[in-house]
Parts: structure tokens; C-alpha cells; sequence
């Protein structure tokens, strides 16, 4: 708005209350007196009048020296005015999309957004009072009186949103102006080398750095500028780079957030995951040994019920197979199991055929395991990840309640180094107090309303959500076969001769079907609690063999094992012999007197008749009586045989 006046065009303006003349205006100016001496404005800048520079002289008047109705009449004419469209867009808001203004207006901070608010606040305000009947002018009038701004302001607020919707004002009302400062010299190799110094994982305080780059920069004569000036340029890092080369790989990965998987839309007992805890308890077992016992535990992934455990002095498989047992034996048999990749689940025994497992050798022979022959996928969870693991939540409970508990005083460890307790090692719990404490506290964890999983909702337990969908999900029982195929462990042994026998931990079985697997591999499955019982034998197909007693050794003066022997290897014998004799129908004159005469055939006729010359010369003045006879019965036989000839000849009617 125009803030000086002259009379000519006061009189122009045609005011309520003013005269329309020059010279009318300039009485009025005389006999309000707005020429006063100490209101004048080169020496008052609050002034009122100052002298007009123009061709004509003169003077002019501040449009504050109007009455009030004047005054106001002016205001709303010339706010109209200013909110009359121009010709052409600012160049700031044609080089903005909205898209980007918006963008710009939430990388501001945050007290220029709040100055945003507050002239959107008075604009919203004006449209308040003119859609309540009251004229714009007059409103901004208003507007203007109750922020304590002028009204100049007012309208050029106005002015910045003017074309623009409603609901982009906001964006458009930000200050867009910004402080600016000069940057201090800093020689490009000196900032690098501080950079670099500082960027590493040892963790260096920037001072520190500082000090360094001091003497470096002396001897290469570098410009550096003062620490607080590097240290603002450390912090315009970008902070996964900070991270990255003063934390590590590790803390750049939780800057990242962790996946959040819906376990909703499984069902009960359809997906179970497992791992091992060690507990910060000591226990002592029933042989007198102290140690921290390990747990290994089944979780059910949809609700996050505990559904087995099994304790034993180490992580092992075979706690692995007891645990995963009682699961299919109380619940039945899981679709997916989720397992961390250590040797003890990646066992040949568990998961022996699983596509992509990579533990141990893989052999063709080897036997498939217990998982994949009930039918139940299994998943690897990533090394070294307690979030692919859920079942490490509740560890931490137990962690927490269970091995905190009072009756555990004295036996807890601590669960870090630094957080041992004073009286570390004073006593070692009985095994069979820990595992009823531990019973207790799993099913309290099972049982506690309020859960604020996805299952739970916020007001069941663990228990309570497995327990409704687990009467509406399809469960796979296990048969009895299938029930001693998970008890039992399984093993790739050689049925040796010349027996058959199998060699397992020291013991030896046998059955009488292994006679025909001499030399083979067969699969044997035991329970490792109760060796002495024997032995399921299995082929390498899966198919059933029998089951095979322990053979054991006997005392070498032990007559009673001596006879029992003798008799077990009697019955051998006689249901052997009876077997073969009723497997021979025939006895053996039987079979000769079946067998047919052969008669023996003729001599051929021969076609042709080489004769045999007698010896002469030497060889016969050489001639003992021996050869002589011998040649003479050569010569007989010879003969002999002519005239045989000739007389079949002649039986045949040819010529002699």
C-alpha cells in the first residue's frame, strides 16, 4: 500500500469525509495541524509529513493522518488492489511444482513451519469473518489490529497465496529466505585427511583428530580453519556413512528396520520354530557334576505357546528328537518347522534329505530324516539373528522370571560377565528342583492373559489362542509306525559277516533276516536312553526289516550264558533245518531215479584213410626190442583195421 500522500491525491481519492479539492485538502491539513514541527519525518522517522521532493514542491501526508473512516476506506481500496492478479506469475512459484513445494516445506525446520502456521492462522481467519457477513477489507482491518502486524503485511500474506487452492496456502506462507554464511578456508587435503582419521571404527574424538591434522597440516603447509568449524562439517556426514566406518557392519544393519512378519494368518501347531537356551542357573546332576544346564524348547508360531522342552547337560540331538517327539505326541505333527542352522537341528537325524541343508557331508546313502519322513517342511533361520527366531522372546521372559526366581538364590550366574552377583557360585540347585521350577514358570508363560500379540489380541494368553485355533485347524496325527520312527534315532551301519551282526556303540545285534543283508547298509533306530533293548533295522528305502536284541557279552566262566546261548542257537538251528526241509519236497534218490538213461553214441564213419608208413634207415638199425614190439603192434593194428575196412565195403556192395 501507498504511504505518502499528497493533498491533490487525497482530494483524487474521494474519501468518505474529505473534501475533493486540492486547495480544500490543504486547509484541512492547516487546520489539523499536520505540518506540527516534531512530527516531520527526515528528523522524526515516526513522522507524519515531509516535504515533497517533486517538481512543484509541496508536501505530503501519511495516510495515518486521515480520521479513522477515511483512513479505513482507503486501506480496504488499495488491499483491494494488491489482491488484483498480475500479468505474470512470480518466477518462484512457476520454477515449483506443487509436488515440490510441499517436499521443500517439510525439509524446513521447524520454527519457520510454525511462522507458516501462523500467517495461514490470520488468513483462515479473514475467511472466517467474511463468510460471517462482515466485508474483507474490514476483516483484514481487524485481522491486522488483533496480531499486532501491519496491514500492509496482512495483504502481502495474501498476496503470496493469491491464485493458489486452499489447501496448498501452507507451503506458499513458509519464509523462503535463508541466513547465509561464508565458508572458512580449509585447504581440500587437510578436510579429507581429517575426515579419513576420523572415520574409523577405533572411534577417535574429533579434538583428538584435531590435534593430529595440526602437526600435519604444519608440515604440508595446509589451511585449516578451527575445530568447531570441522566438527559442524563432521555432523553434515551423512550418518549411515558415520555408522558404517565408526560402528561397523552390524550397527549399519539396525539402522535399517527389522521385518515385521504376520503370524496371523497361520493356524495352531501349523508352523513351530525351536532353538537352545542355556540357563544362568547351577545345577547339580544326579552324578554329583555342577554345570548350567540347556534347554531346548518348541514354540508354536502362530499363538507363541511353548509346547515342549526337553533340559539336558549340552544342546544336543538327541534332546532335539526327544523335544520335537513330544510335540507330535501331545499335538501331532506340525506342516513347517523353522530351525536355526546349528549342527545338533541340521542333524542327519532330523533333517538327513532336506534339499537346502547345509551341515555335514551329504552322502547319497544317508538316510532320510526324521522331519522329512512326517511330511514337515523345514526352514533354516538366518545365523546369527535372534529377530528370525521368535522363540528368543520368550527366552528373555525366562531369562527374566524363571532363573530370577527365589528359590534359585545362590545358583544364579548373572546373565553377562559384568553382571555377576555377589554371591556367584554359593550353591548348585538339584536337578529335580530346577526342572519343577522350570515347569512351573514355562506354564505360567503359557497361561498369562494379556498377551499383546497379533493372536492374543491384548486379552488372551498364549494358551488361550492356541487352544481356539487349534480346534479348528486341520492336525496330522501320527501313526505307530510313525510314533517308533521319531522315538528312535537313526544310523548307517554294515550288517557284517559272517554273522549279519550289526555294531552299534559298542554293542552287537543281530536277527536272523539280517543274514540276507551280509555286507549291506541298513538303517538302525534306538532310543540312546535304552540301548540295551535293541534295535529297529530299517533298509536304506525305508522298509522294515525287524527288530534286533542286544547281543551281550558274556563272563568267559559264565555257564548259565553258555547254556542259554547254546539253547537260542539250537533253535536257530532246528527252525533253520525245518525250514529247509520243508522248502525240499524231493529227496535226493528222488531226484535221481527221475533222472533219464543216456545212451553212448556211435563213432562217426571216416570219408578219408591216411596210411602209416614204417620207420627205415637209421631209425631202425636204432631200434631197441621195446620199439620193435611196438612198431609191430603198430603195424597189426594197422591191418586190422584195413581189412575192417574192406569187409564194410563189401558189405556195401563196392568194389574190393
Amino acid at each position: 500500500m501507498k504511504e505518502w500522500w499528497s493533498p491533490a491525491e487525497f482530494a483524487a481519492a474521494k474519501l468518505p469525509g474529505l473534501p475533493d479539492t486540492d486547495r480544500a485538502m490543504r486547509e484541512m491539513a492547516d487546520r489539523g495541524n499536520w505540518r506540527a514541527p516534531e512530527r516531520e519525518y527526515p528528523s522524526n522517522p515516526q513522522g507524519t509529513w515531509r516535504r515533497r521532493a517533486g517538481r512543484g514542491g509541496g508536501y505530503e501526508y501519511r495516510y495515518d493522518c486521515l480520521p479513522l473512516t477515511a483512513r479505513t476506506a482507503l486501506v480496504m481500496r488499495e488491499g483491494r488492489q494488491a489482491q488484483k492478479p498480475t500479468e505474470k506469475t512470480p518466477p518462484a512459484k512457476e520454477a515449483l511444482a506443487r509436488a515440490d513445494r510441499w517436499q521443500w516445506f517439510e525439509s524446513l525446520p521447524e520454527p519457520k513451519k510454525v511462522k507458516a502456521r501462523e500467517k495461514l492462522d490470520a488468513l483462515h481467519a479473514v475467511e472466517a469473518l467474511t463468510l460471517s457477513g462482515t466485508k474483507r477489507d474490514i476483516a483484514m482491518v481487524m485481522v491486522a489490529s488483533q496480531l499486532g502486524v501491519t496491514l500492509r503485511t496482512l495483504y502481502n500474506w495474501a498476496a503470496e497465496v493469491a491464485g493458489i487452492a486452499r489447501q496448498d496456502w501452507l507451503p506458499y506462507l513458509a519464509p523462503r529466505h535463508s541466513g547465509g554464511h561464508v565458508q572458512a578456508d580449509c585447504t581440500p587435503e587437510a578436510w579429507e585427511w581429517f575426515k579419513s582419521a576420523w572415520l574409523t571404527q577405533s572411534e577417535p574424538t574429533a579434538a583428538h583428530c584435531y590435534r593430529q591434522l595440526q602437526a600435519v597440516a604444519g608440515k604440508h603447509g595446509w589451511t585449516i580453519p578451527s575445530c568447531k568449524t570441522l566438527e559442524r562439517r563432521l555432523a553434515a556426514l551423512d550418518a549411515t556413512t558415520v555408522t558404517y566406518f565408526r560402528k561397523g557392519t552390524e550397527a549399519l544393519k539396525k539402522l535399517y528396520p527389522a521385518q515385521r512378519r504376520d503370524r496371523s494368518a497361520l493356524h495352531a501347531l501349523e508352523a513351530v520354530n525351536a532353538d537352545g537356551h542355556k540357563w544362568d542357573v547351577f545345577v547339580r546332576w544326579p552324578d554329583g557334576e555342577i554345570g548350567r544346564p540347556c534347554m531346548v524348547a518348541f514354540q508354536d508360531l502362530f499363538s507363541g505357546m511353548i509346547l515342549s522342552w526337553r533340559v539336558d547337560r549340552s544342546e544336543n540331538k538327541e534332546a532335539v528328537r526327544l523335544a520335537f517327539g513330544d510335540v507330535v505326541e501331545t499335538y501331532g505333527i506340525p506342516d513347517r518347522c523353522l530351525f536355526d542352522n546349528g549342527r545338533n537341528f541340521a542333524s542327519k537325524w532330523l533333517t538327513g534329505g532336506t534339499a537346502t541343508r547345509y551341515r555335514f557331508k551329504v552322502q547319497d546313502e544317508d538316510p532320510v530324516g526324521l522331519l522329512p519322513e512326517l511330511g514337515c517342511e523345514v526352514h533354516w533361520a538366518t545365523p546369527y539373528s535372534g529377530q528370525s527366531k521368535p522363540i528368543e522372546r520368550a527366552f528373555r521372559d525366562f531369562a527374566q522370571s524363571i532363573a530370577r526366581d527365589p528359590r534359585f538364590a545362590g545358583a544364579w550366574t548373572g546373565n553377562t560377565v559384568a553382571a555377576k552377583p555377589e554371591n556367584y557360585g554359593e550353591k548348585a540347585i538339584p536337578i529335580e528342583t530346577f526342572l519343577a521350577v522350570v515347569a512351573e514358570g514355562i506354564a505360567e508363560h503359557n497361561s498369562r492373559v494379556g498377551r499383546r500379540t497379533d493372536a492374543c489380541g491384548g486379552r488372551l494368553s498364549f494358551a488361550q489362542a492356541f487352544a481356539a485355533s487349534y480346534q479348528e485347524a486341520p492336525i496330522r496325527r501320527a501313526s505307530a509306525e510313525q510314533q517308533r520312527r521319531w522315538l528312535l534315532a537313526s544310523e548307517l551301519v554294515t550288517a557284517r559277516k559272517p554273522d549279519g551282526a550289526v555294531h552299534l556303540f559298542g554293542n552287537r545285534y543281530w536277527c536272523e533276516p539280517l543274514i540276507e543283508q551280509m555286507g549291506r547298509k541298513v538303517v538302525a533306530r534306538f532310543d540312546p536312553d535304552a540301548l540295551h533293548e535293541g534295535v529297529h533295522l530299517y533298509r536304506l528305502d525305508g522298509a522294515y526289516l525287524a527288530f534286533a536284541p542286544c547281543v551281550e557279552a558274556a563272563g568267559f566262566f559264565d555257564s548259565s550264558a553258555a547254556r542259554a546261548h547254546a539253547r537260542a542257537r539250537g533253535d536257530f538251528l532246528r527252525a533253520a533245518k525245518a525250514m529247509a526241509k520243508a522248502e525240499r519236497k524231493l529227496t535226493l534218490d528222488e531226484v535221481a531215479a527221475m533222472m533219464p538213461a543216456i545212451d553212448a553214441p556211435e563213432p562217426p564213419e571216416a570219408k578219408v584213410v591216411r596210411p602209416i608208413f614204417g620207420t627205415a634207415g637209421n631209425a631202425a638199425l636204432r631200434a631197441t626190442p621195446d620199439e620193435e614190439t611196438s612198431q609191430e603192434a603198430i603195424l597189426n593194428t594197422f591191418g586190422n583195421a584195413v581189412r575192417q575196412l574192406r569187409v564194410v565195403r563189401d558189405d556195401d556192395g563196392a568194389d574190393g
